[in-house]
């Protein structure tokens, strides 16, 4: 990208702690470049996070990456106004983000762009289609500002067909492909339930792991991927299943959620086990992710917890404000 420009006035918010920087543009003119995202998620010169969620009308589509006339015009005909454009830490486009379509859905909520009482459903416009998210207020369990979105359509390759190894972990695991809008790579580390009757690794537990690095997938994928690694802990006799992950998300590292590994590790783990409701827990809380033959549902918390202006004094060479 070349020079564009950013709001002076920015947001904060996470959904079990993977966090993001918000603005809304609801004029289409404030597109960030690859620097200024970098700038703003960058968590010692900048405001710190794993991503940046732009909230922008669908309909000014030039202004968003990635996104052609033919597919906005299809999300605005299906009632998407508003479109998640999103950017990983290290400046690329994203194609989705379950956690962040629940952040930015909260934000729309809080701005007024969206009335919760009048419009019970919210369509969100993404680079993976139109999501529908229903707000539903305090769930015991989950959180204070649940949101839930449905996913929609999911596919799976063949179990264990990648062989996942990382930089300063020995041993290897096997894991399977998930496409959830984008790509996702799930290992089964651990299962503590007895249920799949064992599992192909040599690494050490899920908690042992050092994610600081990407993990190596052979053979590589030329998108590049998220990494989950899962641990099964429970599945109870009502058939909800209970399972702990950890994540290595492309273009950020390690982060403490991430909402679309979370589905494709429940679409993982109902392929293995039949049962199609989860509970997942991540370092950032816990989640509910329901499995179906065509989408995937993940209900969750959302949070937006400041706003920041910014002072001259912050400004960096490649970074313009508005």
């Amino acid at each position: 990208m070349g020079r564009m420009t950013i709001p002076r006035t920015v947001y904060k918010g996470h959904g079990t702690a993977n966090d993001f920087v918000l603005y809304a543009d609801p004029d289409g003119s404030l597109q960030p470049s690859d620097g200024e995202i970098r700038f703003l998620c960058d968590r010692h010169k900048g405001l710190g996070a794993d991503g940046l969620l732009r909230l922008v009308p669908t309909r000014f589509y030039a202004s968003i990456p990635q996104l052609e006339a033919q597919e906005a015009e299809r999300l605005i005909s299906q009632g998407a106004e508003w479109f998640m454009d999103y950017y990983n830490a290290d400046g690329s486009v994203a194609e989705m983000c379950g956690n962040g379509s629940r952040v930015i859905s909260l934000f729309a909520k809080r701005l007024g762009y969206w009335d919760s009482t009048a419009q019970h459903t919210f369509v969100l416009g993404t680079r993976a289609g139109v999501k529908r998210l229903d707000f539903l207020g305090e769930v015991e369990g989950l959180g204070r500002n649940v949101l839930h979105v449905d996913m929609g359509p999911w596919s799976k390759g063949d179990d264990g067909r990648f062989r996942v190894s990382l930089a300063n972990t020995p041993g290897s695991v096997r894991g399977t492909y998930v496409n959830m809008g984008n790509p996702h790579v799930v290992c089964l580390v651990d299962d503590l339930s007895g249920r799949i009757g064992g599992v192909d690794t040599e690494l050490p537990g899920v908690e042992a792991l050092d994610l600081s690095r990407p993990p190596i997938v052979q053979p590589p994928l030329e998108s590049g991927q998220n990494v989950e690694f899962v641990r099964l802990e429970s599945i109870r006799e009502d058939e909800r299943g209970y399972a702990y992950m950890r994540v290595n998300e492309r273009g950020v590292g390690e982060t403490m959620s991430c909402g679309t590994g979370l589905c494709a590790t429940a679409v993982v783990l109902s392929s293995k086990t039949g049962v199609n409701e989860w509970y997942i827990r991540i370092r950032g809380g816990v989640v509910k992710v329901k499995v179906t033959p065509s989408s995937v549902e993940l209900t969750g918390d959302a949070r937006i917890i400041g706003k920041v202006e910014f002072l001259d004094d912050a400004n960096a060479p490649s970074v313009h404000f508005r």
